[in-house]
């Protein structure tokens, strides 16, 4: 692992959550403000600005008090969760769970909630699409799969990149952060795909959590060269392998770096306000991109 010129060694868990310098088996993503060396719970002693190790407070560097005096928050500022992976085990258990219905259903539900531009549906009778206001697509088709390997492959990668990169974030800014990607990988595919084409699948807030992903490891001086790795293999394969909506991944991908460097950058006097507006920013793109395209299609 890379390390910042004088920074300490960090510890780092088998999931790739740094984890505490004087606990390496608990997974965390807080840093002491002043050596910024990782910190649990446990460790963490409230201070004037964030929170210090018992180092830091003990030498004099730094004026700790009570430990309970604060709620611990994480590296962006979000509240430490109990469970680190609730919304991300939420989210593989609503996409199998609506993959299961696929199966069960058929054909019908999924023509009524993938992305679809403007096209005649003969099963429906009518002309279907986000340009005939079914704006919803553009959520609900970030929810569907088109085949076990399709489902299997995003799930995989959602729990590993959602899981720790929850946890460094926090429930709300993770949540956010999964819907604006995804929301923006659904509009750049439905402004540029054709608009007859359907188009489904969690990739686009995958990719998403992928860019943010990238910056927080940058954030914390990690090796960089897994995850360029990863996202250069995924790059790849999204523009040869045949039948992938490249709109998605690279809508998503944009979208998670812009709103994940807001995220782990934003200064803590400011650090709702420019992280929330990055979201904000994303979803007005959203909504250019979707009246822009629906103009040409009516």
């Amino acid at each position: 692992m890379d390390q910042a010129p004088g920074s300490p060694q960090e510890p780092q868990g088998a999931s790739g959550v740094p984890g505490c310098y004087r606990h390496p088996d608990r997974e965390t993503g807080i840093t002491c403000t002043r050596c910024e060396r990782p910190i649990c719970p446990e460790c963490m002693i409230s201070a004037s600005v964030g929170f210090q190790c018992p180092e830091c407070v003990r030498d004099g560097s730094g004026t700790g008090h009570a430990p309970t005096a604060n709620q611990p928050r994480t590296v962006a500022g979000g509240t430490i969760a109990a469970d680190p992976r609730l919304v991300t085990k939420i989210l593989v258990g609503l996409n199998l769970a609506l993959f299961f219905v696929q199966l069960t259903v058929g054909d019908s539900f999924t023509d009524r909630f993938d992305l679809l531009g403007r096209a005649y549906v003969p099963e429906f009778g009518s002309v279907e699409g986000v340009a005939e206001g079914q704006w919803y697509r553009l959520v609900t088709a970030m929810f569907l799969h088109s085949s076990y390997m399709h489902i299997a492959f995003n799930m995989l990668s959602l729990w590993w990149i959602g899981g720790p990169l929850e946890a460094a974030l926090g429930r709300a800014r993770y949540l956010v952060l999964y819907a604006a990607s995804g929301l923006a990988g659904s509009a750049l595919t439905y402004l540029l795909e054709e608009p007859f084409r359907p188009s489904l699948g969690a990739s686009g807030a995958i990719f998403g959590l992928f860019g943010a992903t990238a910056i927080l490891m940058k954030r914390l001086n990690y090796d960089m060269r897994p995850v360029i790795a990863l996202l250069a293999i995924n790059m790849v394969i999204t523009f040869w392998w045949p039948n992938i909506a490249w709109q998605a991944h690279v809508g998503g991908l944009v979208g998670g770096v812009i709103v994940g460097y807001a995220m782990v950058h934003a200064p803590r006097e400011r650090r709702s306000l420019i992280q929330y507006g990055s979201c904000a920013l994303v979803l007005v793109a959203v909504v250019v991109m979707v009246l822009v395209r629906t103009a040409e299609l009516t």
